[in-house]
C-alpha cells in the first residue's frame, strides 16, 4: 500500500488545536490495538502488518504531531510529553476504553510516558497490554546514528538545510537488516512521508526526543518496572541502533517481561522487514496473555 492510499483510508481529528491524521479500521465491539509509530516516518510504517491484525481486532494508528500527514508546525518545541497528550487526545475522541498498545522506536518512548500515566491511574483509557518493537527504551544503550547526533547538535539547523535525499536513503538503509534493505519504492515512500507539508525542515526540532530520554530516564524505566499490564518485546536483533544489546539491557535490569520475540537478521524496522514474523509473534502474545 502506498502512502496516498493509506491517507485516503484515514481521517483528520483536531487534537489540542492541531490536525492529526488517524487511521481507524474495525468495529467498536472488537478488541482494539493502538499503534504508535517511530521517527522519522509515520503510521504508514504499520501497513504491512495491518491486514493480519485486522482479521481479529479493531486497529487504530495516528501520525503524531510533526509526522506524516499530521500538522508540522516549524516554530514549535516538540516533546515526548506533548506527543503523549496527542495520543491521549485521540483515545478520548475515539472513545476508547480498553485497548492493547503496540509501539516502535520514537513511539516506544511515547508509550513509556503513557505507561507511567497508566501506572499512576491517570492515563486515558485502560491498557490491556503493551508491546515494544525496536526502540531506545534505555538511553544508555541507544546507539544514535551520526546524522541523529548532528541534528541534535548546535549545527542541527544547518545540517538539516544541507541534508538531501541521498543522505536520507543512506541513513534509513543502514538501520535495516543486511538482507532486508528497503527497495527504491519503499525509500520513495519514506521520503514522501517525511517531506509532506514541508516536513523535512523540522527534523532538528523533532530529534530533541533524544534529550527527553536522558532527562526522564528514571521515570520511563520505572514505568516498565512498575507496569500493571503484560509487557512484550519483539526485536530485530541486527538493528545497530537498538538491537540485541537493547534486549540484553532489559534482561540485565530484571524488568518484567511477559513475551520476547527475537528476530535474527532483522534490523530496526521489523514490521517492515519481517511483517509475517512480527504479526505471528504479536498475535501469539495476545492469545497467550488472554489465557492469564
Amino acid at each position: 500500500m502506498r502512502p496516498e492510499e493509506w491517507q485516503s483510508n484515514g481521517k483528520t481529528l483536531t487534537i489540542n488545536g492541531f490536525r492529526i491524521f488517524v487511521r481507524d479500521d474495525g468495529e467498536p465491539h472488537q478488541e482494539t490495538i493502538l499503534l504508535i509509530h517511530g521517527f522519522p516516518t509515520a503510521s504508514w510504517d504499520w501497513h504491512k502488518i495491518w491486514p493480519a491484525l485486522r482479521q481479529s481486532h479493531r486497529v487504530i494508528a495516528m501520525d503524531m504531531l510533526g509526522f506524516g500527514f499530521s500538522d508540522k508546525p516549524s516554530k514549535h518545541r516538540y516533546s515526548i510529553h506533548e506527543q503523549a497528550d496527542v495520543v491521549e487526545g485521540v483515545v478520548q475522541q475515539l472513545g476508547l476504553n480498553r485497548f492493547h498498545v503496540l509501539a516502535h522506536d520514537y513511539g516506544d518512548t511515547v508509550a513509556q510516558e503513557l505507561l507511567a500515566r497508566q501506572n499512576a491511574g491517570d492515563g486515558a483509557g485502560q491498557w490491556l497490554s503493551v508491546c515494544f518493537l525496536n526502540g531506545g527504551l534505555f538511553p544508555e544503550t541507544h546507539r544514535a546514528l551520526l546524522t541523529q547526533k548532528l541534528l541534535l547538535s548546535p549545527l542541527g539547523p544547518l545540517f538539516n538545510r544541507l541534508s538531501n535525499r541521498r543522505r536520507f536513503d543512506s541513513a534509513m538503509s543502514r538501520v535495516f537488516g543486511p538482507d532486508t534493505k528497503p527497495d527504491g519504492r519503499e525509500l520513495d515512500d519514506f521520503w514522501a512521508l517525511v517531506t509532506h507539508n514541508n516536513g523535512r525542515h523540522i527534523f532538528h526540532n523533532l530529534i530533541t526526543y533524544m534529550n527527553d530520554r536522558k532527562k526522564h530516564r528514571e521515570r520511563w524505566v520505572n514505568a516498565l518496572r512498575e507496569a500493571k499490564v503484560p509487557v512484550a518485546l519483539i526485536n530485530g536483533s541486527a538493528d545497530p541502533v537498538s538491537g540485541a544489546h537493547m534486549v540484553a539491557r532489559f534482561r540485565e535490569l530484571e524488568l518484567p517481561l511477559a513475551w520476547l520475540g527475537e528476530l535474527a537478521g532483522i534490523g530496526h524496522y521489523p514490521q517492515m522487514e519481517a511483517p509475517e514474523a512480527v504479526s505471528r509473534s504479536y498475535l501469539a502474545y495476545l492469545k497467550d496473555i488472554a489465557q492469564l
